[in-house]
């Protein structure tokens, strides 16, 4: 949550509620609910980290607003973010060292665990099929629903040589 945050305030400054309503709107059904106590916390460290400043403005009848934006540190960090590749998972697979350590441990069958997850990875293609009905669209949430559908493809791709090698 943390640079997508600093990214949102880099068009300006913003409270709480409205980082988390950009980020709705971005993404809209593509990703879980936000909880405001996780953008406020986010909020609260970066701050005490010197990415971002608040201003307090008054409101009628109502606590104060807090209106973050960027400090230079802070831009500092976003760009080295974007600078960045994103680094791979593939080698945190917490299904492979299911696998692997089930396997040698002799505590499940290889095929079963291969079998279980070839579903699991089968029934998170049928829901992104209904999470892309719900998008009307948008083309944001399209791209990031085929990336992961090709990801999942991958992984059943994956599973299939996981079964000719690990299966025996």
């Amino acid at each position: 949550m943390r640079f997508p945050l600093l990214a949102l305030l880099a068009e300006g400054p913003a409270h709480g509620y409205e980082l988390k309503q950009a980020m709705e709107q971005r993404f809209g059904s593509v990703l879980p609910p936000l909880n405001a106590g996780q953008i406020y916390t986010t909020l609260s460290r970066l701050e005490r980290d010197g990415f971002v400043e608040d201003d307090a403005v008054a409101q009628n009848g109502r606590p104060n607003k807090r209106v973050y934006r960027l400090t230079e540190n802070g831009r500092l960090e976003l760009r080295g973010w974007v600078a960045e590749a994103t680094p791979a998972v593939r080698l945190k697979d917490d299904f492979f060292i299911k696998l692997v350590l089930a396997r040698a441990a002799k505590i499940a069958d290889p095929l079963m665990l291969i079998a279980r997850q070839r579903d699991a990875y089968l029934q998170a293609l049928r829901e992104l099929d209904d999470v892309a009905l719900a998008t009307n669209g948008d083309e944001t949430a399209a791209l990031l629903i085929e990336g992961a559908a090709l990801h999942l493809e991958a992984d059943l791709k994956w599973l299939d040589l996981c079964e000719q090698r690990l299966g025996s």
